[in-house]
């Protein structure tokens, strides 16, 4: 009688736990909030540490959204990050390179700030295994990379994918990171590892978190942008911004967030499978954040979730600075404004980079000349990493370094053909300066609108070691005329040359060896002598600090022709550009 007692509590108990469960999904609507940041660049404080001045956005901004949004009740927020923390402002330097035994300000700061996932960006891979490692080890969140994958293993190097579960509602997340890296990163920085197709990957993946997690909702978060056809690329294997792509193909997300292309994006689009897809891009440096809001309700016809979906672009403006996570953080901003401070040499004149755009010019004399000295090789290329910006006479400091250089790229010196390197420069100019038909015409090539850059100026490679002209009367590819060495010896078209480049660049970064000089991508790598253990600005801060006073000058090795019509061309578009456009550079 007892064991029939026991038999039917038991039964009556199951029974009412089904009903509750039941009762609980059909009688409940959930909503969650999802919040990305994405390409931070160590805008974590609100203060400017390159250029020494106060800020209205950055991430203590977002620490005051986002405690705001936990009070709100019924409401379940999820706090993602989409990479490219690990380069940028020198605060991440710091901690990268400088002081690297105590735990690293993102890790201090993402931690403190309790994100639930977040996933790896390029620029992350750029700061080295030593540095991603270790952060990924101090991190209390999942790092995702469901693309990256441990050549020896054939497994994820990083976690592919994460679950986020509360009150029997699961969210998975899968990250995806831009296959691109080794079209512009040291084989060294990544080294064990490849990185797949997005699309492919996220068949993949997509098929073993609907059988193994079942997930109510599945979140994408990418690091990738959403135009698959920047820079003239198409819907090819490794697409660098297959955002959109994976969305249509892969049915199955309810939402993508992405990033890495720096551009405020959001729209709907349809799938494979006639489904919505939310997409949702932030832009950068932690000015905005991307957020979704999604209603579940129960549908007790098909025992499924019915869910609304809709997202939003918000301003970190709009808030004050937590003054509590300033607080936390205060000893170690007042460590890296000290580094910053750090003097290195005398500038015994000033340096505008803004001039890089039309000629031969201070700034990037500069750079040419310490590309030269530290690698000793025949000729050096650079292009302009920042383009509205000014050093300014006197100390040189660490965190006028940072305007000179911004990114954390190595020195190559590399073998190339005279023919190669006239080629390089074919193509080169040929994404900088538009053809002229008289004086009235743009010296600079412009987009459709007229009021801004066709192309990165990041891309406008010029050349130290020899004289050159380049005429913009002639067709591209007819413009450049090398006439010799810069001390005056014969430069021979058929002859090898050591040509100090950037690795970025010296990886097929920018398309200047393999669709200029027509190097195989495959090449590339036996082209290079060497390479610098560090990056190029250490070796620079090193360089100018021995100087200790630096004169900067024009050494003229280059010219655009015709003089005539360029002269007016020059003070037009500078105009342009510098003072009606500002805000674009």
């Amino acid at each position: 009688m007892k064991q029939y007692k026991v038999v039917n509590l038991l039964l009556t108990s199951f029974i009412l736990v089904l009903i509750f469960l039941s009762c609980s999904k059909s009688n409940k609507s959930i909503n969650i909030k999802l919040i990305e940041t994405t390409d931070v660049h160590g805008y974590i404080f609100p203060y400017d540490f390159i250029n020494e001045d106060s800020l209205d956005y950055s991430i203590s901004q977002v620490s005051t959204y986002v405690k705001q949004q936990r009070l709100k009740k019924g409401q379940w927020t999820v706090l993602l990050d989409n990479g490219d923390i690990l380069q940028g402002q020198p605060p991440v330097y710091f901690s990268n390179f400088i002081d690297t035994t105590h735990e690293h300000i993102c890790s201090k700061t993402m931690n403190y700030l309790k994100y639930d996932v977040a996933t790896v960006g390029n620029h992350d891979i750029e700061a080295g295994h030593k540095v991603y490692d270790k952060v990924n080890s101090e991190f209390t969140f999942p790092w995702l990379a469901a693309n990256a994958i441990d050549i020896k293993s054939e497994k994820p190097y990083f976690k592919p994918y994460s679950i986020l579960e509360k009150k029997g509602v699961k969210i998975a997340v899968l990250g995806l990171i831009t296959p691109a890296i080794p079209n512009w990163l040291p084989e060294k920085l990544y080294r064990g590892i490849k990185f797949e197709d997005m699309v492919l990957s996220a068949k993949k993946w997509m098929k073993i978190i609907k059988e193994n997690e079942k997930p109510d909702i599945i979140v994408g978060l990418f690091h990738s942008g959403h135009n698959w056809n920047y820079g003239g690329t198409k819907d090819t294997l490794n697409n660098e911004n297959a955002t959109v792509l994976v969305a249509k193909k892969v049915p199955g997300f309810d939402i993508v967030f992405c990033g890495h292309d720096h551009t405020k994006y959001i729209s709907k689009i349809e799938n494979a499978a006639g489904d919505s897809v939310l997409i949702i891009d932030p832009s950068a440096h932690s000015k905005y954040i991307g957020t979704a809001n999604i209603n579940l309700s129960w549908n007790n016809e098909n025992n499924k979730y019915i869910k609304t979906v809709t997202g939003e672009i918000i301003e970190t403006k709009n808030f004050k600075p937590d003054p509590d996570f300033l607080n936390k953080f205060e000893s170690f901003n007042a460590t890296v404004i000290n580094f910053i401070h750090k003097e290195i040499a005398n500038l015994n004149s000033p340096i505008d980079a803004r001039n890089s755009l039309f000629g031969d010019n201070k700034f990037m004399d500069l750079i040419h000349r310490v590309q030269l000295e530290i690698s000793k090789a025949d000729i050096s290329f650079a292009a302009p990493l920042k383009i509205n910006t000014v050093i300014d006479s006197g100390k040189l400091k660490v965190n006028d370094m940072f305007k000179l250089y911004k990114y954390e790229n190595m020195l190559y010196v590399m073998e190339l053909t005279g023919k190669e390197i006239k080629d390089y420069l074919e193509y080169s100019y040929s994404l900088w300066l538009n053809k002229m038909k008289n004086q009235n015409d743009h010296i600079l090539l412009l987009d459709k609108s007229g009021k801004k850059l066709k192309n990165p100026f990041y891309n406008f490679d010029s050349a130290e070691g020899i004289k050159y002209t380049v005429d913009l009367s002639k067709d591209v590819g007819e413009r450049i005329r090398i006439i010799s060495m810069t001390d005056g010896s014969k430069f021979d078209i058929q002859k090898k040359y050591k040509v100090a480049i950037n690795s970025y660049r010296g990886n097929g970064g920018g398309g200047h060896l393999v669709d200029g000089s027509k190097i195989p991508k495959i090449q590339l790598k036996s082209r290079i002598i060497s390479s610098t253990e560090k990056d190029l600005r250490y070796y620079m801060i090193q360089y100018l600090k021995a100087k200790k006073e630096i004169n900067p000058a024009v050494n003229n090795n280059w010219e655009i022709l015709p003089k005539k019509w360029v002269k007016n061309a020059i003070s037009s578009d500078f105009k342009l550009i510098f003072e009606k456009n500002y805000n674009n550079y």
